[in-house]
């Protein structure tokens, strides 16, 4: 993969921390131009500024994935900046309110679906025909919640669910157009906000440990890592394909 990213452009949403920040800064690592897009600006022009003291080349568009106008002026400003778009990590989510399928209230449904199913679908939406210029690669962010069911997490599972069929439906729509559409879908990884409960209850770290049968967490990189090799040209022949990088968790 060293040089086959030089010169293009890779957008990551939800990219000021977490997974989405280990990505850009990985595509930046490989020689890509990034554009860095989140609702959080001081997490978000912190990863530029990351990615520039690395020599990188970055900017930073605030965006809400679930507002339509945003998400066109983002791909509007990914444009005029470098003139195209090759890769496409549409990371950004929202976990929700933790409550039971009777329990939870419908306006908290509703943003769930709206960031982590809606925001998905526009941002390919407005991603695709710039790529079916020339080519280029989208990767989705599921869960392992998108496979199995978690009990107190409706919204949460529903919208991973569907991000593997928007992947799936996009992948057999463009793929003889020369766009390869996949997604992954990530265990416990070791994020700000596991970070936090960790911090706050170690016995709850030790549970999300031995939730896997790697025995441990993963972290943000080893994503960034999946995400871009299902954009490089070693994946040439992949797409439609849901990729686990969860320690083995849906193998049980």
């Amino acid at each position: 993969m060293n040089g086959e990213f030089r010169g293009k452009v890779a957008l990551v949403t939800g990219s000021a921390s977490g997974i989405g920040r280990a990505t850009a800064m990985k595509f930046a690592e490989r020689g890509a131009r990034v554009v860095v897009a989140d609702v959080d600006k001081a997490g978000g022009e912190q990863t530029v500024r990351m990615i520039k003291d690395c020599n990188g080349e970055a900017i930073f568009v605030t965006t809400d994935v679930s507002k339509e106008v945003e998400v066109a002026a983002l791909i509007d400003k990914t444009i005029e900046t470098y003139g195209r778009l090759d890769f496409a990590a549409n990371n950004a989510g929202i976990e929700g309110k933790p409550a039971s399928t009777v329990d939870l209230a419908s306006g908290d449904f509703d943003h769930v679906i709206s960031v982590n199913l809606r925001g998905v679908w526009l941002c390919m939406k407005y991603e695709l025909p710039h790529l079916l210029e020339h080519g280029g690669a989208i990767v989705n962010t599921s869960s392992v919640a998108g496979l199995v069911g978690f009990t107190g997490s409706p919204a949460y599972v529903a919208s991973k669910h569907g991000v593997i069929g928007l992947t799936k439906t996009a992948a057999l729509e463009y793929s003889k157009q020369g766009v390869r559409v996949n997604a992954i879908s990530p265990g416990v990884i070791m994020t700000p906000m596991i970070e936090r409960v960790a911090a706050e209850n170690k016995d709850v770290l030790g549970a999300l440990e031995a939730m896997h049968p790697i025995g441990r967490i993963g972290s943000p990189e080893e994503v960034a890592n999946a995400v871009v090799y299902l954009c490089s040209n070693e994946a040439s022949f992949i797409t439609g394909v849901i990729l686990p990088v969860d320690g083995g968790y849906v193998a049980q």
